[in-house]
Protein backbone atom coordinates (compact mmCIF):
# COMPACT_ATOMS: atom_id res chain seq x y z
CA UNK A 1 0.00 0.00 0.00
CA UNK A 2 2.78 2.53 -1.00
CA UNK A 3 0.02 4.85 -2.13
CA UNK A 4 -0.20 5.86 2.09
CA UNK A 5 3.34 6.30 2.34
CA UNK A 6 2.93 9.92 2.19
CA UNK A 7 0.57 10.03 5.00
CA UNK A 8 2.08 7.85 7.69
CA UNK A 9 3.13 10.51 9.94
CA UNK A 10 -0.17 12.06 9.91
CA UNK A 11 -2.24 8.18 10.00
CA UNK A 12 0.20 7.75 13.15
CA UNK A 13 -1.22 11.16 14.75
CA UNK A 14 -4.48 10.18 13.98
CA UNK A 15 -4.02 7.06 15.71
CA UNK A 16 -2.23 8.49 18.74
CA UNK A 17 -4.93 11.02 19.31
CA UNK A 18 -7.86 8.09 19.06
CA UNK A 19 -6.14 5.94 21.43
CA UNK A 20 -5.29 8.35 23.39
CA UNK A 21 -8.76 9.52 24.14
CA UNK A 22 -10.10 6.24 24.24
CA UNK A 23 -7.89 5.54 26.98
CA UNK A 24 -8.85 9.07 28.69
CA UNK A 25 -12.15 7.67 28.86
CA UNK A 26 -11.16 5.09 30.81
CA UNK A 27 -9.77 7.11 33.64
CA UNK A 28 -13.08 9.35 33.24
CA UNK A 29 -15.28 6.97 33.90
CA UNK A 30 -13.60 5.69 36.79
CA UNK A 31 -12.57 8.97 38.80
CA UNK A 32 -14.91 11.38 37.10
CA UNK A 33 -17.79 9.12 36.19
CA UNK A 34 -18.05 10.19 32.34
CA UNK A 35 -19.18 8.51 31.02
CA UNK A 36 -21.50 7.31 34.02
CA UNK A 37 -20.28 3.46 34.67
CA UNK A 38 -20.72 1.37 38.42
CA UNK A 39 -16.92 0.88 38.66
CA UNK A 40 -15.09 4.19 41.22
CA UNK A 41 -12.37 2.24 42.75
CA UNK A 42 -11.00 4.15 45.82
CA UNK A 43 -7.91 6.25 44.74
CA UNK A 44 -5.51 4.40 46.60
CA UNK A 45 -6.37 0.80 44.99
CA UNK A 46 -4.65 -0.94 41.73
CA UNK A 47 -7.71 0.40 40.22
CA UNK A 48 -7.73 3.71 41.33
CA UNK A 49 -4.04 4.01 40.46
CA UNK A 50 -4.88 3.15 37.31
CA UNK A 51 -7.66 5.67 36.91
CA UNK A 52 -5.33 8.20 37.24
CA UNK A 53 -2.13 6.86 35.06
CA UNK A 54 -5.28 6.80 32.16
CA UNK A 55 -6.14 10.38 32.51
CA UNK A 56 -2.77 12.02 32.95
CA UNK A 57 -1.05 9.68 30.44
CA UNK A 58 -4.01 9.63 27.85
CA UNK A 59 -3.71 13.62 27.87
CA UNK A 60 -0.17 13.66 27.66
CA UNK A 61 -0.28 11.15 24.25
CA UNK A 62 -3.32 13.62 23.09
CA UNK A 63 -1.90 16.33 22.65
CA UNK A 64 1.47 14.73 22.18
CA UNK A 65 3.65 16.13 24.56
CA UNK A 66 6.48 14.17 26.17
CA UNK A 67 3.43 10.77 24.48
CA UNK A 68 6.69 8.30 24.72
CA UNK A 69 7.05 7.98 27.79
CA UNK A 70 3.47 8.46 28.42
CA UNK A 71 3.03 6.07 25.93
CA UNK A 72 5.40 3.61 27.34
CA UNK A 73 3.93 3.52 30.95
CA UNK A 74 0.39 3.50 29.38
CA UNK A 75 1.59 0.16 27.57
CA UNK A 76 3.09 -0.78 30.96
CA UNK A 77 -0.17 -0.19 33.04
CA UNK A 78 -1.78 -1.94 30.16
CA UNK A 79 0.01 -5.38 30.77
CA UNK A 80 0.18 -5.36 34.26
CA UNK A 81 -3.94 -4.78 33.89
CA UNK A 82 -3.94 -7.49 31.36
CA UNK A 83 -2.27 -10.22 33.79
CA UNK A 84 -3.72 -9.07 36.78
CA UNK A 85 -7.14 -8.72 36.67
CA UNK A 86 -8.49 -10.56 33.36
CA UNK A 87 -5.81 -13.44 32.46
CA UNK A 88 -6.67 -15.11 35.77
CA UNK A 89 -10.48 -15.44 34.73
CA UNK A 90 -9.96 -17.32 31.59
CA UNK A 91 -7.10 -17.87 29.00
CA UNK A 92 -8.79 -16.71 25.74
CA UNK A 93 -9.03 -12.65 25.82
CA UNK A 94 -11.96 -12.43 24.28
CA UNK A 95 -13.72 -14.56 27.01
CA UNK A 96 -11.57 -12.86 29.61
CA UNK A 97 -12.66 -9.18 28.14
CA UNK A 98 -8.77 -8.27 27.70
CA UNK A 99 -8.80 -8.26 24.26
CA UNK A 100 -8.48 -4.42 24.86
CA UNK A 101 -5.90 -4.36 27.52
CA UNK A 102 -4.06 -6.24 24.45
CA UNK A 103 -4.40 -3.93 22.00
CA UNK A 104 -3.93 -0.92 24.67
CA UNK A 105 -0.40 -2.59 25.54
CA UNK A 106 0.74 -2.89 21.61
CA UNK A 107 -0.40 0.28 20.58
CA UNK A 108 1.20 2.28 23.14
CA UNK A 109 4.47 0.74 22.72
CA UNK A 110 4.56 1.06 19.02
CA UNK A 111 3.79 4.93 19.99
CA UNK A 112 6.52 5.02 22.68
CA UNK A 113 9.15 3.59 19.78
CA UNK A 114 7.89 5.56 16.60
CA UNK A 115 7.67 8.73 17.98
CA UNK A 116 3.53 10.48 18.33
CA UNK A 117 3.98 11.53 14.72
CA UNK A 118 2.20 15.01 13.23
CA UNK A 119 -0.25 17.04 15.21
CA UNK A 120 1.70 16.76 18.37
CA UNK A 121 3.39 19.56 20.62
CA UNK A 122 6.28 18.16 21.13
CA UNK A 123 8.64 15.42 18.61
CA UNK A 124 10.08 13.71 21.61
Amino acid sequence: MGFLDKYASQILGITRIMAGLLFMAHGTTKHLNFPPSGMHPPLASLGGAAGVIEIIAGALIVIGFYSRPAAFIASGTMACAYFIAHAPQNFFPVLNRGDAAILFCFLFLYIAAAGPGAFSINKK
